[in-house]
C-alpha cells in the first residue's frame, strides 16, 4: 500500500474503534446482556439449524443492497415471514449472496491496490508514469489536479505562500473516495448483520440511512468514471441522460413513498404485500380506534389467516368481541391467545372477568390465581404485565370479598400492593382493602386505607362514599 493511504486507514480504524466503543457502552447500560426479542422479530436467530442461520444472515445484506439499488418494494416492517429463510444450499438466492460478496471483495481489492502499476493518459495505457508512445510524459489524475493548482497559484507562491498550503487544495484520489464510500457503506451496517449479536429485526430500512451516503457516493464515482472513460460524444450524453433519468425516477419514487407515510392507515395498507400478518394487525388497531368495528374485525381475521398463532392479534380480536358483548367468542380467542403465549397476563385478566360476570366463580378464581403465578422473566412488555397481574389479584380479592372471605381477600390485596408497578392507579385497590377491614370491624385500619385511596386520587367517588359510611358509624 502507498504511504499516502495511511491517513485514510487510520481514519477508518478510528471510525471502527469509535463504533465499537459506543456498542460497548450500550451493552454496559443494558446490564451486559443483549435485549430479548420475540421469535417473530428475527426468525433466523430462533432457528435450530446452523445452516439456515448462516445462509440467511449472509443473504440479508444482499437484500439490503437491493433496497438501495432498486427500492421498488418498501415496508414499515420486515419481520416474521417477510423474507423467507434460506434452508438449503440449493436455494437460488444463494447465487445473489455469492455475487454480492464477490463484487464487494473485488471492489475493495482494486480500491486498496491504489493507483497500481497502470495509469491511463489520454486514452493510452502507460506503466509507472513512463512516457507514452508519443513521447509525452503522463501524469495521474491526482498529479494533473496538483499541476492545475500550482499553475493557478504560481503568482501567489512568488509572494511567499508555502507549498504545504497549496497541497491542502489537492482533491482525494478516486481510490480513496471508493475506500471512504465502502467504509460508510459497511461499517455503520455491521451492527445490524447479526455477526456479533442477534438484533430484533430481519430488515430495517432505518439502518440504511448512513450506509446510503456511502452508496450514493460510490454510484457518483462510478458514473464519473464511465463519463471520463467514454470516448464518443454519444456515449457521454448517454451516461449523462441515464443519470438524470435515474435521479428523476428515484425522486418520483420518494414522492410516492411520502404519500404512504401521510397517516398510519395508509402506511399499514402499503405494507400488506410485504408483511400481511403484521400490516393487517396494525391496520385493525387503527380501524378500531376510528370506531370501524366490522372493518377492524375483518382486518384482525385477515392477520390471523396469514399467521394464526399471533398472541397479540388473538387477544386484540377477543378484546374487540368482548367490547361488543360477544363474550363466548371473546373467551374462545382469549384461550387461543393464552395457548400461543402462556405469559400473556392481560388475556387471563379478561378471561377471568368474563367468567366472573357469567357466575363461573370457581373457574374465574383459578384463572386469576394462575395469572398471579406467571414469572416476571423474558416478557415482551414487563410494565403492562405487572399491571395486568395486579389487576388479576385485585379481582381475585374482590371475588373473595363477595364470597365473605375477608381474610383471604386481604391477603390477596396485600400481594397486589407488593407487585403493583408505579404506573398502576391504586385507589380502587386501597378502597377495597378499607372495605374488607370495615366488614371485619377493624375501623382504624379501614380509615387508614380509605385515606390512602383519597390521597392517590382525591376525586375517587367510591372512597368518599365508603369513608362517609365509616364516619357515620364512628
Amino acid at each position: 500500500f502507498q504511504r499516502k493511504n495511511l491517513t485514510l486507514f487510520f481514519s477508518i480504524g478510528l471510525l471502527t474503534s469509535w463504533g465499537t466503543a459506543l456498542l460497548g457502552v450500550r451493552l454496559y447500560w443494558m446490564g451486559n446482556k443483549p435485549p430479548s426479542f420475540s421469535n417473530s422479530d428475527n426468525p433466523a436467530a430462533d432457528s435450530d439449524s446452523f445452516l439456515t442461520r448462516t445462509l440467511t444472515f449472509f443473504y440479508l445484506p444482499t437484500k439490503n443492497l437491493w433496497l438501495l439499488l432498486c427500492p421498488d418494494t418498501l415496508s414499515f416492517d420486515w419481520s416474521m415471514d417477510a423474507v423467507p429463510l434460506l434452508k438449503a444450499v440449493s436455494d437460488w438466492r444463494n447465487l445473489h449472496t455469492v455475487a454480492f460478496y464477490a463484487g464487494l471483495l473485488l471492489l475493495a481489492y482494486f480500491s486498496l491496490k491504489g493507483s497500481g502499476n497502470e495509469r491511463e493518459c489520454n486514452g493510452r495505457t502507460v506503466m509507472n508514469g513512463k512516457q507514452n508512445a508519443n513521447g509525452h510524459s503522463c501524469h495521474s489524475e491526482m498529479e494533473y489536479k496538483t499541476l492545475e493548482v500550482k499553475s493557478s497559484f504560481a503568482s501567489k507562491e512568488e509572494n511567499g505562500i508555502k507549498k504545504h498550503e497549496m497541497q491542502k487544495l489537492q482533491l482525494p484520489s478516486t481510490e480513496n473516495i471508493v475506500i471512504l464510500s465502502l467504509s460508510l457503506l459497511i461499517v455503520p451496517f455491521v451492527p445490524a448483520t447479526n455477526l456479533f449479536f442477534y438484533v430484533g429485526f430481519v430488515i430495517a430500512e432505518r439502518v440504511l440511512y448512513v450506509p446510503s451516503m456511502g452508496f450514493c457516493l460510490l454510484v457518483t464515482v462510478g458514473v464519473r468514471a464511465l463519463y471520463v472513460k467514454a470516448q464518443k460524444r454519444f456515449l457521454k450524453n448517454l451516461v449523462f441522460c441515464s443519470t438524470a433519468a435515474l435521479i428523476v425516477f428515484y425522486g418520483l419514487k420518494t414522492v410516492v413513498r411520502n404519500g404512504d407515510w401521510q397517516n398510519e392507515e395508509m402506511l399499514y395498507r402499503s405494507g400488506i404485500k410485504v408483511n400481511p400478518a403484521k400490516a393487517w394487525g396494525n391496520l385493525g388497531n387503527v380501524l378500531k380506534s376510528q370506531s370501524k368495528i366490522s372493518e377492524a374485525e375483518s382486518a384482525y381475521r385477515n392477520a390471523l389467516y396469514y399467521r394464526s398463532n399471533m398472541a397479540d392479534m388473538l387477544y386484540n380480536l377477543g378484546l374487540l368481541l368482548q367490547e361488543n358483548s360477544r363474550f363466548s367468542e371473546a373467551l374462545h380467542y382469549y384461550k387461543l391467545a393464552i395457548g400461543s403465549r402462556p405469559t400473556l397476563a392481560s388475556a387471563y385478566l379478561n378471561t377471568g372477568i368474563i367468567l366472573m360476570n357469567q357466575g363461573k366463580t370457581e373457574e374465574a378464581r383459578r384463572t386469576f390465581l394462575k395469572c398471579s403465578e406467571i414469572p416476571d422473566e423474558n416478557l415482551k412488555d414487563p410494565h403492562a404485565h405487572k399491571s395486568s397481574v395486579t389487576s388479576c389479584l385485585y379481582n381475585l380479592g374482590k371475588l373473595f370479598h363477595e364470597q365473605g372471605h375477608y381474610e383471604d381477600a386481604l391477603i390477596v390485596y396485600k400481594e397486589a400492593i407488593q407487585k403493583m408497578p408505579r404506573q398502576f392507579a391504586p385507589q380502587s385497590l386501597y378502597n377495597m382493602m378499607g372495605e374488607a377491614y370495615m366488614r371485619m370491624s377493624r375501623l382504624p385500619e379501614a380509615e387508614h386505607w380509605y385515606m390512602e385511596s383519597l390521597r392517590s386520587k382525591s376525586d375517587h367517588i367510591p372512597a368518599h362514599l365508603t369513608y362517609g359510611k365509616l364516619l357515620a358509624v364512628t
